[in-house]
């Protein structure tokens, strides 16, 4: 991995496996500095990366969301999607979007199902918080 950021979730949990690896040699031969010197490198840069991603992230909300709008802004931050992102991923305009997340729009069946299959939300959360 040739890079000086990490984009997504996904490539953060490759560079923590690639990170435990070296960790996990590291420990078995004795030290860090018993690594050869590029494997010290790699574990090095890559720890840097990892620190500027989590660095990155905002606080994870400590309350559990217990409003449909809650819910999707939380889920939003799991998924790292922006507004415009996540309109793509449930096939509506980014004025809709913009409009639910604000509280001035309800939701339909056809966009509850949406919220459900792309989002995970739970079907019965939906419906009570609906």
């Amino acid at each position: 991995m040739k890079t000086d950021k990490i984009k997504d979730r996904k490539e953060y949990e490759e560079v923590m496996n690639r990170i435990e690896k070296l960790l996990q040699k590291s420990t078995k031969s004795g030290g860090f500095n018993k690594l050869p010197q590029k494997e010290a490198d790699t574990l090095k840069r890559l720890s840097l990366l990892a620190e500027q991603y989590e660095d990155s992230i905002p606080l994870m909300p400590i309350k559990t969301p217990t409003t449909l709008t809650e819910m999707i802004r939380f889920k939003m931050f799991e998924l790292n999607l922006k507004q415009k992102q996540l309109a793509k991923v449930l096939g509506i305009s980014e004025a809709r979007i913009s409009e639910l997340l604000k509280g001035k729009r309800k939701i339909n069946m056809e966009l509850a199902k949406k919220l459900h299959s792309k989002l995970k939300i739970d079907a019965n959360f939906i419906l009570e918080a609906a």
